[in-house]
């Protein structure tokens, strides 16, 4: 008896809090305000996707690729070998790598390679150096990176024979 009397309060408690929670009745146009303002803010690209499901779906236009210059992003990881990879996204072209020091060098480094084009071009790379504790490293020195990142990506694009 007294479990039925448990169980029954629970459900009229419930019950209670969910029909408070009715609101003044606009859920529409709640909704539509809610998914204008992600619109707005650019979180929303697609008008026509509403729910995580339509992300799911096969809208997306066959023809659309990344595109990430191969010789930039083995060239990167091959300057940087002496970091350890913590994450690598060929689709929107970011290396992250851990932690290091670099041979004969006395601070250690974590670096961000940004392959953003398919052109084998200076502007189609951008590396961030961090140093250990949050320190700031000089842009000097990741642009030694970055010229010995394209330096190295030239090698191999004329070792493979496409110029």
């Amino acid at each position: 008896m007294v479990m039925r009397l448990r169980t029954f309060v629970s459900v009229a408690a419930t019950a209670a809090l969910l029909a408070g929670c009715g609101g003044n009745g606009n859920f529409a146009n709640d909704t539509d305000a809610s998914t204008e303002r992600l619109r707005e803010q650019g979180l929303l690209r697609d008008p026509n996707r509403e729910t995580i499901f339509d992300l799911f779906g096969d809208n997306a236009d066959p023809s659309t690729t990344v595109e990430v210059n191969a010789y930039l992003w083995q060239a990167s990881q091959e300057i940087l070998d002496f970091m350890p990879l913590e994450a690598a996204d060929p689709f929107t072209g970011i290396l992250a790598f851990g932690y290091a020091t670099p041979p004969g060098g006395s601070q250690a480094y974590r670096a961000t390679v940004y392959v953003t084009d398919p052109a084998l071009e200076a502007r189609s790379l951008r590396v961030a150096l961090q140093g250990r504790g949050g320190t700031a490293v000089s842009r000097a020195t990741a642009r030694q990176v970055e010229d010995a990142i394209l330096t190295r990506a030239r090698q191999l694009r004329v070792a493979d024979g496409r110029l």
